[in-house]
């Protein structure tokens, strides 16, 4: 197989490019320069959000490719124009989406057949929403390769080379050893996807040919919040104390979900949009999730690795408790 990456250097497109190659594909990225390329790859190099001139090494390139594989969060214009310049040149498109493009709330159980969010266009530029961002990439894949077109709608997204660092934090505060803050409670569903599992299903199902829509995650469960913690307990060694602590302790408090305390969404609306998704098809599908504790020790050693410090996505704010409201919450 001939894959094209769009990207292919960070997270989800540097694991979609390293499944490639251990399968022994032809593998081409076409990305910014911002990073070195994979070891063994053939790399081409534009800015998508220059339009035409950005996409000139493409272009000219005078290659084929049985598959493309794209990313892209930012502003749908540059799925729009990729896509199109490829949909002759390209047997296949796969779109890593997001279940963001579902209207929230997103009701538990959500299948691909949900609403989805209003007044996205894949024409849309500049500085786009992202649910709005994600289904107007949707719908630039779609309008140039039809029922070429895959949508890989994943949720949270976790694993080895993870740039948004919400997993990395909660592995280095755990390092540090002493009591933590545990948010809510450790029988708490998660529902999210490994980076090689999304990887290695995008990949397969992009052989077989499959198009349109998928939820690209685990099933609810596949691990609890506790088990996350007490993985990333047992894989870095810590003395680490698990303080577990009632949602509405924390919230008066002033700890933000998600951001102050990633991963963790205490119940209502929000929690059943992110942890309570329908996964069926995509399993059917062939989707298969590694356990929590796979995941987490292999992130530690990748982090361990690096001396620690995650890379950070430049367009994400930084993640994680403030030490000084930790403490607070501690003393509690």
């Amino acid at each position: 197989m001939r894959l094209l990456m769009l990207g292919g250097t960070e997270f989800v497109g540097r694991a979609v490019t390293d499944a490639a190659l251990e399968r022994g594909w032809d593998v081409t990225v076409f990305h910014r320069g911002r990073h070195a390329p994979p070891p063994g790859v053939s790399a081409l190099t534009g800015d998508r959000t220059a339009g035409e001139r950005g996409l000139a090494a493409l272009a000219g390139s005078g290659r084929v490719w049985d598959l493309v594989v794209d990313t892209w969060s930012g502003a749908p214009a540059a799925v729009r124009d990729a896509a199109r310049l490829l949909s002759g040149r390209t047997g296949h498109f796969s779109y890593v989406s997001s279940r963001s493009v579902y209207a929230c709330p997103a009701a538990p159980g959500l299948d691909e057949n949900g609403p989805l969010v209003v007044g996205a266009s894949p024409d849309d530029g500049g500085d786009v929403p992202y649910d709005r961002a994600k289904r107007g990439g949707e719908l630039a894949a779609l309008d140039a390769f039809g029922d070429r077109a895959l949508l890989a709608r994943a949720g949270l997204i976790i694993g080895p080379g993870e740039n948004i660092g919400r997993l990395p934090w909660w592995l280095s505060r755990i390092a540090r050893g002493g009591p933590v803050i545990a948010p809510g409670r450790p029988e708490a569903e998660l529902q999210y996807i490994d980076v090689r599992d999304l990887a290695a299903w995008i990949l397969d199902a992009a052989a077989d040919g499959l198009h349109g829509p998928y939820n690209t995650v685990s099933r609810p469960g596949h691990a609890t919040m506790g088990e996350l913690l007490e993985a990333c307990v047992r894989a870095t060694g810590s003395d680490a104390e698990l303080r577990w602590t009632d949602p509405e302790v924390l919230l008066a408090a002033g700890a933000e979900p998600w951001s102050d305390l990633p991963i963790w969404l205490p119940p209502g609306e929000l929690y059943d949009t992110m942890h309570r998704g329908d996964h069926t098809r995509a399993h059917a599908a062939g989707l298969r999730c590694r356990p929590v504790e796979e995941t987490v020790a292999d992130t530690w050693s990748w982090l361990r690795a690096l001396g620690g410090t995650a890379p950070q996505r430049p367009d994400r704010p930084a993640v994680g408790l403030d030490p000084e409201l930790e403490a607070k919450l501690l003393a509690l």
